[in-house]
């Protein structure tokens, strides 16, 4: 976790050298924290969500707030951090006198928004939990006490949180209705596999990649509409879930939130489905000389979203191309133009 440590490192005399100086990382300990070499390496629990907390003459650093609030969830319950963020913000720091008070959270409140906005704009998929909303309306009424304009700014939150959350649950919506659609289709063509056959062919000869579009460009342009959408959806907490899922421990227990469908899962599938358009696409016709011009179609496609920076439709074409060059007739590899490899 970059974090710049209240203090500096040290500079220490070189006792081998004359009157020159050396720089050695120091590791020290501040207030529960543990620098090294002027960065937040660990602390215990307590201390790091203390330094999560803004004060009037505080704020965190933005790296940080994403790290922890990504790390976190491997050791409390998100709502768990939810509610003692809002307590060290507001309730720890209360005097007692209702002026003081309220000129305390007037000042304190726009970096309270800020922390608060961040947290729902990068992690939106914590407040699906009731108990976060509920957090997150109680510190909306705290803040109101104080100053009007934050008070503003929370309900702004809110609406764009809401926003997100119905966004992104009808696209979940819309992965688990094509799932159930295509478990359908292949189960239709498990108990008809002649006739389905037949009738996909001809389709799949009408409504084929070049017939629908012959320009490498806008179709690599389309794909990387599609990849820039799937992968907006994606929760940065979705990798660390995936990763403690392929490694669990007996002594760690993570608290992350269930969903009706993964979309980290949702973007893995999207990529092996593009690989086996390609390899239908290329395997399709019955001359060579036609698959070699579909083959070179999708180099030209692949080459496009390189310049674009499309990488992941260009290996899930790319993997698929050698492979078939490499497992078909080699005819086809004589075919196509060199200098598509080069």
């Amino acid at each position: 976790m970059p974090q710049t440590t209240p203090f500096s490192a040290k500079i220490i005399p070189n006792p081998y050298g004359s009157g020159h100086s050396h720089y050695t990382p120091v590791e020290e300990s501040y207030g529960g924290l543990v620098y090294h070499d002027n960065n937040l390496v660990s602390g215990s629990l307590e201390a790091l969500i203390q330094h999560l907390v803004p004060t009037v003459d505080y704020y965190p650093d933005r790296s940080y707030i994403f790290t922890f609030l990504l790390s976190s969830r491997l050791f409390l319950h998100p709502f768990e951090l939810m509610s003692r963020v809002c307590y060290l913000c507001v309730e720890h720091h209360r005097v007692g006198d209702p002026q003081i008070d309220k000129k305390r959270i007037r000042d304190i409140a726009p970096k309270i928004v800020q922390l608060l906005t961040e947290w729902t704009e990068t992690f939106p998929y914590d407040f699906r939990d009731d108990r976060m909303m509920r957090s997150l309306k109680e510190m909306t009424h705290r803040l109101a006490f104080g100053d009007e304009l934050s008070r503003r700014a929370m309900q702004r939150l809110i609406q764009r949180l809401l926003r997100k959350l119905t966004i992104l649950g009808q696209y979940e919506e819309s992965l688990v209705t094509s799932g159930t659609a295509a478990a359908a289709a292949v189960a239709a063509a498990a108990e008809k596999p002649g006739g389905l056959k037949v009738k996909q062919h001809v389709v799949r000869r009408e409504d084929s990649v070049l017939n629908l579009c012959d320009d490498p460009f806008i179709l690599a342009q389309q794909l990387t509409h599609i990849e820039m959408e799937r992968l907006s959806y994606i929760g940065p907490e979705e990798f660390v879930q995936a990763f403690t899922q392929k490694r669990p421990s007996d002594n760690h227990k993570s608290f992350f939130s269930k969903r009706r469908a993964s979309n980290l899962e949702a973007y893995v599938e999207w990529f092996n489905r593009l690989s086996y358009l390609v390899a239908t696409e290329i395997c399709l016709p019955v001359k060579k000389k036609h698959r070699a011009r579909v083959l070179e179609f999708f180099i030209d496609v692949a080459r496009e979203c390189f310049n674009i920076g499309n990488f992941n439709s260009l290996m899930a074409i790319i993997s698929k191309c050698r492979m078939l060059i490499y497992t078909t007739n080699n005819n086809i590899y004589v075919s196509v133009s060199c200098h598509k490899y080069h």
